[in-house]
C-alpha cells in the first residue's frame, strides 16, 4: 500500500485509538468501554504504533513488550472502518515484529468470535497454543495464539 506508514503513537493518536477500539468489535461484545480502551492505550508499558495513509490515521497496534511469558505479546490491534481488508492488519503486524529484533516468540489472544481476525493471525504465522473458555465474557473464548520469529 503506497504512502502507508507505521511509527510511533503521539499523545494526540490515545483518544482516536480508543474511540476507534470501543466503536468495534470484538471490543464490542467484550463489553470494553471507551474508558477502559483509553486506560488500555495510555499505559506507560505498551508500545502503540499507528498507521497512516497519506497522514490519515487508519489503525493501530497495541504491544505489551514482555506481556507473554517475557515476550512481547500484541494485546490490541485495530483497523478503522473503511480502511479493512486493504492489507494495514497485515502491514500493523510486520511492523510490531520489526520493533523487536532478535525476540524468538511473539503471542496474541483472538476472540472466538472473531473469525476474520483468527484468519488474518494465522496467514501471518500464528498457530492456537491454547484455548481460555469464558475468559472475558460468557461463552466466549480467547484463544492464545504463538508465532515463532
Amino acid at each position: 500500500m503506497t504512502d502507508l506508514t507505521i511509527g510511533p503513537a503521539h499523545d494526540t493518536d490515545a483518544e482516536w485509538c480508543a474511540r476507534t477500539m470501543a466503536s468495534t468489535d470484538p471490543w464490542i461484545t467484550l463489553l470494553r468501554s471507551y474508558e477502559q480502551c483509553l486506560a488500555r492505550v495510555r499505559r506507560p508499558e505498551h508500545l502503540v504504533l499507528v498507521a497512516r495513509q497519506n497522514k490519515e490515521r487508519c489503525g493501530f497496534i497495541l504491544i505489551h513488550p514482555t506481556g507473554a511469558m517475557g515476550s512481547p505479546y500484541i494485546a490490541s490491534i485495530a483497523v478503522a472502518p473503511g480502511w479493512r481488508g486493504k492489507g494495514i492488519g497485515a502491514a500493523l503486524l510486520d511492523a510490531a515484529e520489526m520493533q523487536f529484533p532478535g525476540v524468538k516468540h511473539f503471542f496474541l489472544c483472538v476472540s472466538s468470535f472473531n473469525e476474520r481476525a483468527r484468519v488474518l493471525y494465522e496467514r501471518h504465522g500464528y498457530t492456537a497454543v491454547g484455548v481460555l473458555k469464558d475468559y472475558v465474557i460468557p461463552g466466549a473464548s480467547e484463544i492464545l495464539m504463538h508465532k515463532r520469529l
